[in-house]
């Protein structure tokens, strides 16, 4: 089964969003308008609008007022990615060339600002000061996980605590507040807003635990990108930390590797990494995160939109790429 499968009942109103994000990208300046309009074709699973539309199931919902977060969220989720293609240096996303590549590091760099800047002009259609306060908020967070990245690279001495922190601001806070603004704009009970961001926030650990478990385990033409790629790049994650930590000689291997760049050496670790138990760790982790969700999802009314919640919950814990 596909993701889209889950939430079928969206389909007309997550086709407004898409029209939405087209609109939002276009610009009188040639190369940005390409740039943003090559962006919306690449893709992706558009989890953080689908996250907002059930969400406002559970209040007053009116899709001409939830496009518009919804299609927000996915603009800053959009921007990020072109800016971390810059900081990262990567060619490939989703296996096709990044604005970075196509073009360089300045249109990137002003492409994902118009795009950014695009979000918030459209949240301004959003007349509920509270939902501002929480997204804006969020975004100095996921900035801070940003540079917590660019600080811990490399660092084999990191410890677990520091990535829990790490993902939690780049990756699942964005996810939670997408359950959070979608329940809040529809004007949800705030009891339930609570409950909706708590979901959220699992999902979006459990999230990127896989994403980084996939990195070990997937292969290349499924992640659009090299196996390994947060090893290589000096981005030490979960499955990682947990065989250095283990395994002190892992941790010296893992220097070595850094300081020779020696591609033997790291299709040793990433086997090392994957014999060692540091899948199954991170696996253990990712699944508890899941069922805290569904526990908060469980609590919800039980409606076709909590349903949805469930199954996509599932789904993250299931899927290979």
């Amino acid at each position: 089964m596909k993701l889209k499968d889950l939430y079928s009942f969206l389909k007309k109103d997550l086709q407004q969003i898409e029209d939405q994000l087209v609109q939002s990208v276009r610009s009188d300046q040639t190369l940005i308008h390409t740039a943003g309009v090559e962006l919306l074709k690449a893709g992706g699973k558009r989890i953080r609008p689908v996250f907002v539309l059930l969400s406002a199931q559970f209040g007053t919902y009116n899709i001409q007022q939830i496009k518009k977060p919804a299609a927000a969220l996915e603009l800053i989720h959009m921007a990020s990615l072109v800016h971390d293609d810059v900081v990262d240096d990567a060619d490939m996303r989703r296996g096709r060339v990044t604005v970075k590549a196509k073009y360089d590091n300045k249109i990137a760099m002003y492409t994902g600002d118009f795009i950014f800047a695009s979000a918030l002009k459209l949240m301004t259609e959003i007349d509920i000061p509270g939902a501002h306060q929480i997204l804006a908020q969020g975004i100095k967070e996921m900035c801070l996980g940003e540079i917590e990245q660019i600080n811990e690279q490399y660092d084999t001495d990191q410890n677990i605590r520091k990535y829990f922190k790490r993902i939690k601001r780049k990756t699942a806070l964005l996810i939670a507040l997408s359950c959070q603004l979608g329940a809040i704009t529809s004007k949800a009970d705030v009891s339930l807003q609570k409950k909706l961001y708590e979901f959220g926030f699992c999902v979006g650990m459990a999230f990127q635990i896989t994403d980084d478990i996939l990195d070990f385990t997937a292969s290349e033409k499924q992640l659009g990108k090299p196996a390994g790629s947060d090893l290589k790049q000096g981005n030490l994650t979960l499955p990682a930390l947990y065989t250095i930590y283990r395994h002190p000689l892992m941790k010296e291997k893992l220097k070595l590797y850094y300081e020779s760049k020696d591609a033997a050496l790291l299709a040793e670790l990433l086997k090392d990494i994957k014999r060692l138990g540091g899948i199954e760790y991170a696996t253990d982790i990712s699944d508890k995160y899941l069922k805290r969700a569904k526990q908060a999802a469980a609590s919800l009314p039980e409606t076709e939109a909590r349903d949805s919640l469930l199954k996509v919950a599932d789904f993250i814990a299931g899927r290979k790429f």
